[in-house]
């Protein structure tokens, strides 16, 4: 079997990008408190909050996300002491669009989270290279604290300092 030297040059870019992801593993090299109490609070427990919105939960549970990531999604609505949520639109605490939210329409729901400044999250980022590209360039012209952790990617619009963090 032959490997070719694009396959091989992805396989690499691939092992590069794990290995970056590491260094931030249960917080480890995250110098912001904010993003330290995220990681320790919200992605490594492994149940839901017990004030967590449970609704959250069996709504997103019910949209096809994965229990786990329903469960951070949930955590997150409280480590941000968010009181609403909306799934697929703009305007609560936490905004929440899923893998089926139309590609062409980010950016306008990316703006329209900045102007109320409320928490956009965006669900399956990467599901394809249209999305790919269009969450990267959101994540080139936030002025806020980005969190991409693969399944999804949080915008947060508030006072945070500009921060990108691949965990």
């Amino acid at each position: 079997m032959k490997i070719s030297g694009r396959s091989i040059r992805r396989r690499l870019q691939l092992l590069g990008d794990r290995l970056s992801r590491i260094k931030h593993r249960k917080g480890h090299g995250v110098h912001s408190p904010f993003v330290y109490g995220f990681v320790r609070k919200v992605l490594m427990t492994k149940t839901l909050s017990e004030n967590s919105d449970k609704t959250l939960y069996h709504n997103l549970v019910a949209k096809g996300v994965t229990e786990k990531r329903a469960r951070e999604l949930s955590n997150t609505l409280y480590y941000i002491e968010g009181l609403s949520y909306s799934i697929n639109e703009v305007g609560c605490d936490l905004s929440i669009l899923l893998a089926d939210y139309p590609t062409e329409q980010l950016s306008e729901a990316y703006d329209e989270a900045k102007r109320e400044g409320v928490t956009l999250a965006i669900y399956q980022p990467y599901l394809n290279r249209e999305r790919q590209n269009e969450v990267k360039a959101l994540i080139g012209g936030h002025c806020s604290t980005v969190i991409d952790n693969r399944a999804y990617i949080l915008f947060f619009n508030n006072r945070l300092p500009k921060q990108y963090y691949r965990l």
